[in-house]
């Protein structure tokens, strides 16, 4: 089965959907966290990088419409968010896995919520990382439907080719 964009769309779409609510989630929970109490530097990372990525994200959703135009754009901030997401969930492990997740930033609030900010972060990295792929297939798949007409240029040896250099003519001495 050959892949097109008939295919790509709707996977795109599907996938850009998830990876945006993930990323509103996680801006949701690590504000509450915020406002909770006590906070550590990783938990205003998470939000920091949520924020960025709800607005970030956004043209993403056209990126299927317009593959020759925004694909590069789109690929570029895949590329960069999916580190970014990935640090994130590494820095929610370390908080919410390694220690007592109760008493951990921001002490007193619920394990289940924790776990569920590190669950969507993981959420936001895996539909990115999907994300960048299928950007790359649609671009792969839009080129292939629609590839560029090469002009040839028929030379037959009597007169030089159009990108040869031109011949200067000799001075015409006069007597």
């Amino acid at each position: 089965m050959r892949f097109s964009r008939k295919i790509a769309r709707p996977l795109q779409l599907v996938t850009r959907t998830l990876q945006w609510s993930s990323a509103v989630i996680v801006m949701g929970l690590s504000s509450y966290f915020i406002m909770k109490g006590p906070h550590g530097q990783h938990i205003l990372y998470q939000d920091v990088i949520a924020v960025l990525s709800v607005v970030c994200f956004l043209p993403a959703f056209i990126s299927p419409f317009f593959p020759t135009s925004l694909s590069k754009f789109v690929l570029l901030i895949d590329v960069i968010f999916s580190y970014l997401w990935l640090t994130s969930f590494i820095f929610a492990a370390q908080d919410y896995d390694r220690h007592s997740c109760y008493s951990h930033a921001p002490p007193g609030v619920t394990c289940g919520r924790k776990k569920a900010n590190q669950t969507f972060i993981f959420l936001a990295f895996v539909f990115t990382f999907f994300g960048m792929f299928l950007e790359v297939a649609s671009l792969w798949a839009y080129r292939k439907e629609n590839p560029t007409q090469t002009v040839t240029e028929k030379h037959d040896g009597t007169r030089p080719p159009l990108d040869a250099p031109a011949e200067v003519p000799a001075p015409v001495a006069e007597a």
